[in-house]
C-alpha cells in the first residue's frame, strides 16, 4: 500500500460518523475569510480574530459527531437565509416596479400589496384577510 493511500484510508476512518461541510460551515468559512481579508486590509486585528473564530468554528461543526445537533443548526441557518434572500429579492423587484405600481401594506394583515400606478382611489380588498379598504393610486 502505498503512503498516499494510507493517507486516503486514514482520513476516511477520521471522517467515519461526520457529516462534513453543509451551508453554515460553507457560510462560516466565507464569513472568516472575509473577516481577514477586511481586518488585514484596514489593520483591526479584532476582524481577524473574529474570523479566525469563524474558522474554528466550521472546522469543528465538520468534526463533529452530534448530526441531530448540526442539522437542526443547518435548518435554522438555511431558513433564515431564505427569508433574508426572499426579502432582497422583494426589495430589488419592487424598486425596479416603482414606477408601474404603488406598493402599500393592509392595515390589518400588514401583508404587502401593490396597485397600478394612476388609477385613482380605489377600494382594495386584502388578499390575505380580505379587509376592504380604500387606498389612492
Amino acid at each position: 500500500m502505498s503512503f498516499m493511500q494510507k493517507i486516503k484510508n486514514g482520513l476516511q476512518k477520521l471522517m467515519v460518523g461526520r457529516r462534513g461541510p453543509d451551508e453554515l460551515t460553507l457560510a462560516l468559512l466565507i464569513a472568516g475569510l472575509v473577516l481577514s481579508m477586511v481586518g488585514s486590509a484596514i489593520g483591526f486585528g479584532l476582524l481577524n480574530l473574529a474570523g479566525m473564530a469563524a474558522y474554528v468554528l466550521a472546522i469543528f461543526r465538520m468534526f463533529s459527531r452530534n448530526l441531530q445537533k448540526r442539522y437542526a443548526e443547518n435548518a435554522k441557518f438555511t431558513g433564515m437565509w431564505r427569508s433574508l434572500t426572499a426579502s432582497v429579492r422583494q426589495f430589488i423587484n419592487r424598486t425596479k416596479n416603482m414606477k408601474k405600481y404603488k406598493y402599500f401594506k393592509c392595515p390589518e394583515c400588514h401583508s404587502r400589496l401593490k396597485l397600478p400606478r394612476k388609477v385613482g382611489e380605489v377600494t382594495v380588498t386584502c388578499g390575505k384577510c380580505h379587509h376592504a379598504f380604500k387606498q389612492k393610486a
